[in-house]
């Protein structure tokens, strides 16, 4: 591979180009990304308004950046839908993870001992936010709008037409629609029967590091090489793992953004079919097993709105945050928050669940709520780390871990060592597993390292 690299991280928040070249970044930006609300649940995201923030992105770099790119990778946010009909002009809605459409036949399925059977085959946890799931509720509940000649793509697939005009996706990617079949790397025909859909409504599939040529047009618009190779790259999830190996040598990981995810880095295929952790595909010998929750950086957003409204910025609500944890003791008096503000992922898998304030007193201070607020986040998240059994020393990267304090508690509840670094993220991942390299720059760079306290997490244990 050349080593000037181009990589484009497509996630649900916002839109990410970076250029590395020899391991070092010289150019990036982003652009934030608009989700819309719909009924029943829906959240989705406009495929044309993408492409326009794309074309703005890839236009601000530097002329004489965007001729020396050679290589350019792409990562996605996983369980896209994106149905496409060739006779309708409403084709412009990506649904995203988020989409809680499904909710009432996922809620039904999981019952049967076929989502068992389909969740062996997929290593995908049997949930509302994936394709598989969105398809079945389409089917189910609007039989006309969607006709037998529509295609159901993804936000990959959105970027790899524009890019390259080919209709692909990677493995990777495929392997968190609920679709793809972990063991025999191909759409499986058992699930495509039971949503009556078959391989000509999919992209066709091709591995990560399949090399694609630009488009002409492409090329002229953006003054991009004709040799440039366009890689399909992998999902989000799966590239943070990847990045946070190779920058760190540590399998383990943890991310707290929005919503959260613990991961490690297998060479076997795991699977649990009572509390579905996920396990997707990378390479061969590969796999990414993890669990997700809903309720991460997003409940302290809500936080905010509820304790802070409109005073200062979410960085000093988080320095709020500190403070409540000097003014209340470990276990805040007694308060427990559970913090299913967006129903849960693992190992819960139920959309309905709701958030709640538990032993609430008179005496009960402001401190003592906004301490179960974020130990409540921290001890839900503890319960992932049992599921994927990671038990050791941690990769650890997200906006929560911008505060020390938040950083040392999460620590300390998760009985674990962290190892912060802003290098476990989708495109370094990309540029590692291209290059075999880390990216030297996000390498070593504001890593910290946290040691938890074992008498603090011993009173978490009791």
């Amino acid at each position: 591979m050349q080593d000037t690299f181009l990589g484009i991280d497509l996630g649900t928040t916002r839109l990410k180009v970076a250029i590395i070249d020899h391991g070092q970044v010289t150019y990036q930006n982003t652009s934030a990304l608009t989700t819309y609300s719909g009924a029943h649940g829906a959240r989705y995201q406009s495929a044309t308004e993408i492409l326009q923030q794309l074309t703005e992105l890839l236009l601000g770099i530097p002329v004489e950046e965007r001729t020396k790119i050679q290589t350019i990778a792409l990562s996605t946010a996983m369980h896209s839908t994106w149905p496409v009909d060739p006779a309708s002009e409403q084709n412009d809605q990506i649904f995203i993870w988020s989409d809680r459409q499904a909710a009432g036949v996922m809620a039904d399925f999981r019952q049967s001992e076929l989502s068992k059977i389909f969740y062996q085959k997929t290593g995908t946890p049997i949930y509302p936010m994936t394709p598989f799931a969105k398809i079945k509720y389409f089917k189910r509940q609007m039989p006309t709008r969607y006709s037998s000649e529509t295609k159901w793509l993804g936000l990959k697939e959105l970027l790899l037409e524009f890019l390259t005009g080919k209709d692909v996706l990677d493995y990777p990617t495929a392997n968190a629609t609920g679709l793809f079949n972990i063991h025999e790397l191909r759409w499986d025909a058992d699930i495509l029967a039971d949503l009556d859909i078959g391989t000509q409504n999919l992209a066709e599939l091709v591995d990560w590091q399949t090399p694609l040529k630009l488009k002409q047009s492409v090329v002229s618009a953006f003054g991009l090489a004709k040799s440039v190779a366009v890689y399909p790259g992998a999902s989000d999830g799966v590239l943070a793992a990847a990045a946070g190996l190779s920058q760190s040598g540590n399998g383990n990981s943890l991310t707290i953004g929005t919503s959260a995810a613990v991961r490690r880095v297998s060479q076997e295929i795991v699977l649990d079919s009572h509390k579905q952790n996920f396990c997707y595909y990378l390479r061969p010998k590969c796999y990414v097993i993890g669990a997700p929750t809903n309720n991460g950086g997003v409940v302290l957003d809500w936080a905010k709105q509820i304790f802070s409204p409109g005073e200062g910025t979410a960085q000093d609500f988080y320095q709020e945050l500190s403070q409540s944890l000097t003014e209340s003791p470990i276990g805040a008096n007694g308060v427990l928050f559970l913090p299913f503000l967006n129903g849960e992922r693992a190992p819960y898998w139920d959309a309905t669940l709701t958030a709640q304030f538990t032993h609430l007193w008179v005496t009960t201070t402001r401190a003592d709520m906004l301490r179960a607020i974020v130990e409540g986040v921290l001890l839900n998240i503890r319960l992932l780390t049992e599921l994927v059994a990671v038990k050791e020393k941690t990769t650890a990267s997200g906006g929560f871990f911008e505060n020390t304090a938040l950083s040392q508690l999460a620590a300390d509840i998760l009985g674990v060592d962290l190892d912060v670094t802003p290098g476990n993220e989708p495109i370094a991942g990309l540029y590692s597993l291209l290059t075999g390299k880390p990216v030297i720059a996000m390498q070593r760079k504001d890593a910290r390292q946290i040691k938890f306290d074992v008498a603090v997490h011993e009173q978490y244990r009791r």
